[in-house]
């Protein structure tokens, strides 16, 4: 199913970079809910705003301690690398940044971290559906793996200790779910990483962010 891409020339940030992995539709992480101190004083203020608190969310969201990421993970507007149209998600999974391409040649890039080596897919898709707080379903092949998982066989109650985080972007290809998500996390550490059992994670605040930008129907493009 797995569309056969020829990316421009402007992508030449993605080339030589085989197709790092995303993870099967489990969504695990470890750790992703351990509370996170104030960001350092080196982090700029917009930067300590943009990541700050959530408490009027369902569930409160701590402040992201961003001092521990990469500043090029960290949420900003670039130059659009990826010649795609307004209005398209681009996942690079070679160098961890999901773009959400706009107008006049920019992009809202973020930091993702990804899965590991072996549950690997790319190609087009669309964001079939949204979800605020998701329920999260291990699928039976990842409950054979992770026997520990059995009592989530009908499905996680959404909170901070769920997977999928506060939001939650379901990805369909050809009318067929792919099973893969762009989700929320609250592990710093895990952005710019391949170490989830999981999907494309954002931290909590830029999938929030995402989520508020994106309708369902939006284009999707893994590379």
């Amino acid at each position: 199913m797995t569309d056969t891409l020829t990316l421009p020339r402007r992508q030449f940030m993605f080339g030589g970079a085989s197709l790092a992995a995303l993870a099967l539709t489990g969504c695990t992480t470890t750790g992703n809910t351990r509370p996170v101190a104030d960001a350092g004083p080196m982090v700029p203020q917009q930067y300590l705003s943009m990541y700050a608190a959530l408490p009027e969310e369902r569930f409160p969201i701590p402040a992201a301690d961003i001092s521990k990421l990469d500043p090029q993970y960290w949420r900003q507007d670039v130059a659009d690398p990826t010649g795609e149209r307004p209005g398209t998600v681009v996942v690079d999974t070679g160098n961890r940044f999901l773009y959400l391409v706009g107008e006049d040649g920019r992009a809202m890039r973020y930091g993702v971290g990804i899965g590991r080596d072996g549950f690997a897919w790319s190609g087009r898709a669309k964001i079939q559906y949204k979800r605020e707080w998701p329920t999260w379903t291990p699928p039976a092949e990842m409950i054979v793996r992770q026997p520990e998982l059995e009592p989530y066989r009908r499905g996680m109650e959404p909170s901070l200790m769920n997977p999928l985080g506060a939001r939650a972007l379901y990805l369909f290809q050809n009318g067929e779910d792919t099973l893969y998500r762009l989700h929320g996390n609250g592990d710093v550490l895990s952005i710019g990483k391949a170490v989830s059992s999981g999907c494309v994670r954002l931290l909590q605040q830029d999938i929030i962010d995402l989520y508020n930008r994106v309708p369902s129907g939006s284009p999707v493009l893994v590379v």
